[in-house]
Formats: C-alpha cells, structure tokens, sequence
C-alpha cells in the first residue's frame, strides 16, 4: 500500500514540476497519431447495391457489404488483423463514395458490385476469418480534419509506398495523411511481385501514347524516365518526343501487365519496349502484402492503418 502511496505521489510531483517549467506540458500536448473516437450512437447504415451482373438492386447492411469487399481484396486466409486493416479502408472508401455520389448518377445506388465503377466484391468468398476482421472494427472509418480520407490501397508498394502525385497522378486536392513508408512487404509477396518483366512493340506504345495524351509521338528508337518521385517510382515518361505520366501510361497499357511504376529498367530493345521492375499497383497507401507483413509481427488494424497514414483519426461511426 505505500509503495502505491509514493507512486502517486511521484506523479503528482511531476504534474507539478511540469507546470513550472513548460517543458513536459509541451510534451504531452504533442498529437498522438490516429486516436480512435467512440460515437456509437448511431445505428448501422443499410445502403442500396447495384448488382451488375444481373442488373439487381438490393438493400444490404454497409456491415455486410464490407465483409463482402474484404472477402474479394485480400485471401481470407491472411492474419485477420490485415483483414480488418483492409476493412477499416473498405468503409471509408465506401463512405466518401457514397458522399460524392458517382455511382449514384450512373445506377441509382451507393455502390455497385463492378471493381471499376466502386470497389470489388465477392460474397461467396466470406469466412469466419473475414466476418472476425469486419466484427472487431465494425463502424470504423478513417479520417482527416473530419473529412473521410481517400482510402488508397494496393497489392504490394515493391519496397516502398507513394505519394499520390507519383504513384496516381493525383493533383485534384492535396492529400497530406498519405505516407511514404518502407514495410518489408518484398520478404514475404509471391515472386511476381518481386521482379517482373513487361514487353510491348514500339507500336503498342505509340498508341497507349496517343490514348493517354491525345499526341502520337510518332517512330521512336529511345524511351527513358524522365522524372522519379519520392519512392523512386516513373512519374514522368518520354517516348520519343513526348512525356507523359508514368501512371497513364500504365493504365494505357494494362496496369496487369505493367504491373508497376517502381521500374527498374525501362529501354527500347529492337521493335520492342521493355520494361522491368517490382511491386503490383500504385503504390499510395496501405500496402496489403505489407500489412500481412505488420500484422505477422503483432501489429492491431489500428497501427497497421496509421503505418500508412498520417496525422488520422479513426472514428466509430455507428454501433
């Protein structure tokens, strides 16, 4: 019992001293990342789903739904703290979806089953594992003075994450909680996604030019990267006489195939473009191999979340 006695007091001394001096109150007033707010008064939103395979629209609990993308974004057999890493950024993506309206004005809807219109789905795919990850962050959105964030995600950063600006040429707003981070995700990812190597003809590329930018950049003999962004990934491209974004010029020519801007080579071999790097997607955001990464080494949904994001907050929207 004194032994607690002096503990207390100690504390109480400290409070004090601090006071006199600034130095610990300085301290103590420094943010803690990511915090978590209850508020669980609100009652689980239900939302209207667009099935596009059979043109169905249905009313589903957001709960369910989650489950449902989680099932399709990640192998349900991945620790479940990744799974309910992914949840948490599956319901805030889905939240700010739902705010800007965009499936709404094509369907009718808040969301649609399609991956290129909303995010992808596959029911059939739900687990125990999945259901646990969905039930221990049940409500959880994540945001940034107030606002739902954009809620990034892809397969495996090759090393290192993006910014927005280099891994999606995103310039719409600024996007400050997005880090740029290393996690180990190469250590444990399939070998793919640790090297790779994409060919296409000078013609094939000349097009995918000329999709992205409305320019043909007509013959070329030389192809080379014009700009590195923070994490080393192409931003920038030149064919020939044009540049353009690294991104684009991904998404022009199959993002499956390229599977990345985190190139290690990029040259013009006789009628052929090659080219050769690591990873698999863009890079911004939470990485999911490498939250499999932190989530075998004891990391909570929470951490693995703000690992990816900065100065956060994830809430507790409903009960």
């Amino acid at each position: 019992m004194r032994i607690k006695q002096i503990v207390v007091l100690g504390l109480i001394l400290s409070i004090l001293v601090a006071g006199s001096t600034g130095c610990l109150r300085r301290a103590q007033q420094k943010p803690i990342p990511g915090p978590r707010v209850e508020d669980t008064n609100k009652p689980e939103p239900k939302i209207s789903l667009f099935v596009n395979a059979s043109g169905e629209k249905k009313q589903i609990g957001i709960e369910e739904y989650i489950a449902g993308v989680v099932a399709a974004e990640m192998d349900t057999s991945w620790p479940v703290e990744a799974l309910a890493a992914q949840a948490i950024l599956a319901r805030t993506f889905t939240m700010e979806n739902i705010k800007t309206g965009r499936v709404k004005k094509l369907h009718g809807t808040d969301a649609s089953t399609s991956v290129e219109e909303f995010q992808a789905y596959a029911p059939e795919k739900i687990n125990a594992n999945v259901r646990k990850a969905v039930a221990m962050t049940r409500g959880e959105v994540v945001l940034y003075k107030d606002k739902y964030i954009h809620a990034w995600f892809h397969a495996c950063d090759g090393g290192k994450t993006a910014t927005a600006a280099e891994g999606l040429a995103y310039y719409k707003e600024p996007t400050p909680y997005v880090k740029v981070v290393e996690d180990g995700c190469l250590k444990i990812t399939v070998p793919e996604n640790r090297w790779w190597t994409a060919k296409f003809s000078t013609q094939q590329v000349r097009q995918a030019v000329l999709k992205s930018t409305g320019k043909d950049p007509g013959e070329f003999s030389q192809v080379r990267i014009a700009k590195k962004g923070p994490s080393g990934r192409a931003e920038l491209i030149k064919v020939g006489g044009e540049v353009l974004s690294g991104p684009a010029l991904r998404l022009a020519l199959g993002s499956e195939v390229v599977r990345s801007m985190k190139l290690d080579n990029l040259y013009v071999q006789g009628n052929m473009v090659v080219f050769q790097g690591k990873g698999f997607g863009h890079g911004v955001g939470l990485c999911q191999w490498g939250a499999n990464q932190l989530a075998r080494s004891g990391k909570a949904p929470e951490d693995i979340v703000n690992y990816y994001f900065k100065d956060i907050a994830i809430k507790k929207q409903w009960k």
